[in-house]
């Protein structure tokens, strides 16, 4: 049976894929599309063998996993798909209400932290469908991730307080912000390491086979969106792809305010298979 692989239907992460097909790289294995949340819930359930998936997924579920080495998807700084859409400044939010996203726990999580730890304040939170303007209807400020993110910012670059998320947590930690990590399950990566090596290498040479041609993904990703080829050269120059020791840094700091929020039990260890 091929491999059961998540994929993360957002645009973040179109130069994962974009040299499979125009490279033609050969590989067998059965991709399976979804939200972050839609595919850590299939790793969980054992519809997917290995998947992109929240990075605080993996910490809540880290005895059944194993880190694919070598990729992750991050930020050293703005990431421009995680945003937090504002009617007032996010100093003057203490109380107000926050409508987060459904689609990702990283990122709710996240905001928290930024929130509680580095401005003081104790919003009022509540979970929403990605859409801003009945985000907004509800709440005072919306947290948004993703295309749904890209495509309200271009839309509200004047109308609203907007802060890059990426760009927080670098002026207040230093470090890099992972976002999501490609997790595998155990018993899978224990039968299976010759596949994972050639998953992993393809997936490396697509990255960089994109990141090479990044006007050529640019143009090919924004052709059904409203903003054009030049708003995502920029986008994918911020994200990082890597998952060097850097960021499991930066991702190992994030647990570690996760945990001392109470989002977290323990912070978990880096388990990364050796592929």
């Amino acid at each position: 049976m091929q491999p059961r692989v998540g994929h993360i239907q957002f645009i973040n992460c179109f130069p994962l894929f974009y040299g499979l097909i125009e490279k033609k790289f050969l590989l067998e294995i059965d991709l399976i599309k979804g939200s972050p949340a839609d595919l850590t819930r299939m790793l969980q359930e054992n519809i997917l063998d290995l998947a992109p998936i929240p990075s605080i997924s993996y910490a809540r579920n880290y005895q059944n996993y194993v880190l694919l080495p070598d990729i992750s998807i991050s930020c050293d700084g703005p990431v421009m798909s995680i945003y937090l859409f504002s009617k007032l400044p996010i100093d003057q939010l203490h109380r107000k209400k926050i409508a987060l996203t459904n689609t990702s726990a990283t990122s709710q999580a996240l905001l928290r932290i930024i929130m509680s730890r580095y401005y003081n304040i104790q919003p009022e939170y509540f979970t929403s469908a990605p859409e801003l303007g009945a985000m907004l209807m509800e709440a005072d400020a919306a947290l948004l991730i993703g295309d749904e993110a890209l495509r309200s910012r271009f839309k509200n670059e004047d109308r609203l307080h907007i802060y890059d998320l990426g760009e927080v947590w670098k002026q207040f930690t230093g470090l890099p912000m992972v976002f999501a990590v490609w997790a595998i399950r155990k018993d899978f990566a224990a039968k299976h390491l010759g596949q994972l090596h050639d998953i992993k290498q393809t997936f490396c040479d697509s990255i960089k086979f994109s990141l090479d041609n990044v006007q050529d993904v640019a143009a090919k990703a924004s052709q059904w969106e409203d903003f054009g080829a030049d708003y995502l050269v920029d986008y994918f120059h911020c994200l990082r792809f890597d998952f060097n020791s850097r960021k499991q840094e930066g991702l190992l700091e994030y647990f570690r305010q996760a945990k001392n929020q109470g989002l977290l039990d323990e912070v978990p260890p880096l388990e990364i298979l050796d592929v």
